[in-house]
């Protein structure tokens, strides 16, 4: 499975946007929907603010199946693919926002969302939720410290 996940992230190719004004730049991932009016990543000086990504397979709105385990597992590999446009990776997270839908996927989020960490661990909130967009069960936004080159 999670091969799958890595096979078809990698058959999406990712580009940065070449909007850059006043220090900020932003990034958007090929393939992204027309309806999502909003950046895949801003990074303002220093700092890299990753948009919430769900559990979608590269370049569609269908939610991977399984669960909360294998979404966030798929989340994940979506947040890598946004942290590489700008140059970053999962190492560089400072911060993580988890939203579920239901509480009691915690333990199948948080499983996942440690193996794709692979002992980086940055703070992290987690909070349920209601209702998520294209009905995923589990929504990740990250904050990541990318200092400037030179620094």
């Amino acid at each position: 499975m999670k091969q799958l996940i890595l096979s078809s992230l990698l058959a999406v190719s990712a580009m940065a946007c070449a909007h850059a004004q006043d220090g900020i730049e932003t990034y958007r991932v090929e393939g992204l929907p027309d309806w999502a009016p909003f950046s895949s990543a801003v990074r303002a000086g220093d700092t890299l603010h990753v948009s919430g990504h769900l559990g979608r397979l590269p370049g569609t709105t269908t939610i991977i199946e399984g669960g909360a385990g294998p979404e966030t597992t798929q989340t994940m590999a979506n947040i890598e693919t946004s942290l590489a446009l700008a140059g970053a990776d999962l190492s560089d997270l400072v911060s993580c926002t988890v939203y579920l839908t239901d509480m009691a996927d915690y333990p199948a989020m948080n499983e996942a969302y440690a193996a794709a960490l692979n002992g980086h661990q940055p703070a992290r909130v987690t909070a349920g939720v209601n209702e998520l967009a294209l009905g995923a069960r589990v929504e990740i936004a990250c904050i990541a410290y990318l200092p400037e080159a030179g620094e």
